[in-house]
């Protein structure tokens, strides 16, 4: 059986019972109703994906995916494409910003070789799921093959099964790929039917002229491939990126298994539209963890109709984000399950 469709056809709506179990136990807590007021939104969506009225976030982890754009090749970002390599090895010796983050909030960061343009040394800190060395081009013609896009959504299928025999119960997902914004932002305007425009920033730090160019780029592929926006796998292999792919397939496999999971800015956002156009019903699973700095993000959050938890002008990637969103979600399920009730701790409640 597809394995696409076999994910997809795992996942339902969540549990509105628990949430509502959950809504009566944030209000018999020993504070104002609702004064806690995300923190409380956010717990009680947690309780109704995972089906506990009393869940716990002890296994946290983020999928980092790393993956190269052949659009570089015309001079969409300020870095060169090695630097993806490079930041590849900065994350397995633990010295990124996601893993700062990472180990703040106690997530361990599982690094991923999606789509590199080059063969990493081994290493026990490096998932190999190489779908092919970059993308091609989109500005030319397609990005991948439309068999290359089902792989890169099964590889991250098969990464998020193959970690949760180590136990998950939250995900956050983050990319690294230069080039990277040039392809969410042809995502997102082949998704929203934005003008190029309306949906690209600076990315790594382009200047005034580099912004014009890359918005150019971004019209001519999409005139070059005209993806069709009501289907996710057209769209997916002419203008995508194999690790956005691979982030949209963690989002369906952790859905399928009733696991929350974080998103972070605008590439990941991208891999957010991605999952939710192959099948709707992701979108109850997702928490934004904060409104990125590129134009294109707030456009997606939107459209999906998701509201982030943070707007602190991050634009890193790698899932930092989706670390500090994380934070917030343990926060919140320990304000459900360890604060106490007006009842247990004897203190008066309102007067009707």
């Amino acid at each position: 059986m597809d394995k696409i469709k076999e994910t997809t056809g795992n996942i339902s709506g969540i549990d509105l019972e628990i949430t509502k179990k959950a809504q009566a136990r944030l209000d018999s807590l020993t504070k104002p109703l609702g004064s806690l007021g995300r923190l409380e939104e956010l717990a009680k969506q947690i309780c109704g994906i995972t089906e506990k009225i009393n869940p716990t976030l002890e296994n946290k982890v983020i999928f980092t995916l790393a993956a190269d754009h052949g659009v570089t090749d015309e001079g969409v970002s300020v870095y060169p494409k090695e630097v993806t390599a490079q930041m590849v090895y900065n994350f397995i010796a633990g010295g990124a910003g996601i893993n700062v983050l990472a180990k703040h909030v106690g997530a361990r960061v599982i690094v991923v070789d999606i789509g590199v343009a080059s063969d990493l040394k081994p290493n026990p800190g490096l998932c190999l799921k190489k779908i092919n060395y970059g993308t091609k081009n989109m500005a030319k013609g397609p990005a991948m093959t439309r068999d290359e896009a089902k792989k890169a959504i099964c590889a991250g299928i098969e990464i998020f099964e193959e970690e949760l025999r180590r136990g998950i119960d939250i995900v956050g997902i983050g990319e690294m790929g230069i080039g990277n914004t040039t392809s969410a932002s042809a995502i997102t305007a082949s998704f929203t039917g934005r003008l190029a425009e309306e949906v690209s920033g600076r990315g790594a730090g382009l200047n005034d002229s580099g912004l014009k160019n890359k918005i150019k780029v971004i019209k001519h592929a999409l005139l070059v491939n005209r993806p069709d926006p009501a289907d996710a796998l057209d769209v997916l292999c002419k203008v995508g990126g194999f690790e956005i792919a691979g982030m949209a397939g963690i989002i369906l496999a952790a859905a399928s298994h009733k696991t929350p999971v974080v998103i972070d800015g605008f590439i990941s956002g991208a891999a957010a539209l991605v999952a939710f156009k192959i099948e709707p019903k992701v979108k109850d699973y997702m928490i934004s963890a904060h409104n990125s700095q590129e134009t294109g993000h707030k456009v997606i959050l939107e459209y999906i109709g998701l509201r982030p938890l943070l707007d602190l002008d991050l634009r890193l990637g790698e899932g930092t984000g989706g670390a500090l969103g994380i934070g917030l979600a343990d926060a919140a399920i320990k304000i459900l399950t360890q604060m106490a009730t007006f009842k247990s701790a004897k203190v008066s409640e309102k007067k009707e």
